[in-house]
């Protein structure tokens, strides 16, 4: 894969990210504040851990995907 390649599949990631994201803003507003809410109310580091989990799931999907 060429660097301009890799960027394109950055650029495609991100967008389908905002996609997404104001998806779901449009369709479910109060139950993404009610979210919000309840995400600020946990401590840090289970906010840290779930980042943690989520961002190697997510890499294992892309490995999956990519190999």
């Amino acid at each position: 894969m060429g660097a301009l390649s890799g960027w394109s599949a950055l650029v495609t990631a991100l967008g389908l990210l905002l996609v997404i994201e104001g998806l779901a803003l449009a369709l479910m507003p109060d139950l993404l504040k009610r979210l919000v809410a309840d995400i600020l109310a946990q401590p840090a580091h289970r906010l840290r851990f779930g980042g943690l989990v989520s961002a190697a799931i997510g890499l294992v999907i892309v490995w999956l995907v990519r190999h």
